[in-house]
């Protein structure tokens, strides 16, 4: 299993991309506007994808992906998510007004979209690999996802803010290799960190130092300009071996 890092910025602008992973070459996570870093071909192997939240930069390419892939596919692409996310893209997406309803056309019957409600906790396996929701501390109903094969395991945050239930998570998997996680502003915005529910270089610091030994942790969602201050934070923090995430990165499992 091959994972592709396409966006893992917290913002755009001078080559950067919000967030989406690529699995193998069918699976997205997430749907940011690094998909858009693909070519027609590679959209329209895209099967299925895998949502965390409802929030804009997560979703942004959906529409588009389906439009741009549509007339090259003979089965819908599922998009898997809480029902809250997809109840989400039903209202307020694909309701006609701002795009059309995909779910419903060119008929119900063979649509270019099919929702799949995934519930906390439950596990969806796709050609061998399972992707299970694990719980995120957002302002929305959000999760990570712990993405596993035969040979290893992968585990994406989310947007999150400090929760116990992921690290006692992570710390569970006997297979864990990589653990990628948020951390959108600087200390110095501790404020605005909370009230959005995103972490901050002293608040991960904190849980950081309590994941187990032989896991690589990626700092993903760094919010544009601040990067190199909030790495340079988490250093001060005493995590030295963190490393910031980059487009283009693969991860082989």
């Amino acid at each position: 299993m091959k994972i592709r890092v396409l966006g893992c910025s917290g913002g755009i602008g001078d080559g950067r991309h919000s967030t989406a992973f690529l699995v193998d070459d069918d699976i997205l996570v997430d749907c940011g506007t690094g998909v858009t870093r693909l070519s027609h071909v590679e959209l329209c192997r895209i099967d299925h994808v895998f949502l965390t939240h409802g929030h804009l930069d997560h979703i942004l390419c959906l529409p588009l992906l389906l439009d741009s892939a549509a007339g090259e596919r003979s089965t819908p692409v599922t998009v898997h998510g809480l029902p809250e996310v997809l109840q989400t893209l039903r209202d307020h997406i694909f309701n006609w007004r701002v795009w059309p309803d995909f779910a419903r056309i060119p008929t119900p019957d063979t649509p270019f979209l099919r929702y799949q409600e995934m519930a906390l906790g439950e596990a969806r396996t796709v050609a061998g690999r399972t992707l299970t929701s694990i719980p995120a501390n957002h302002v929305v109903p959000a999760v990570g996802y712990r993405v596993a094969c035969a040979t290893g395991s992968w585990v994406f945050s989310g947007d999150t803010a400090s929760h116990e239930a992921l690290w006692r998570m992570a710390n569970q998997m006997d297979d864990l290799r990589h653990l990628v996680v948020e951390c959108s502003f600087q200390d110095a915005q501790a404020e605005l960190a909370q009230a959005s529910k995103h972490y901050h270089p002293a608040a991960l610091a904190a849980d950081l130092h309590t994941l187990k030994p032989g896991v690589q942790a990626w700092i993903t969602h760094l919010k544009p300009g601040g990067e190199a201050d909030i790495m340079a934070e988490l250093l001060a923090h005493g995590l030295t071996d963190v490393c910031e995430l980059a487009n283009d990165q693969v991860f082989e499992l």
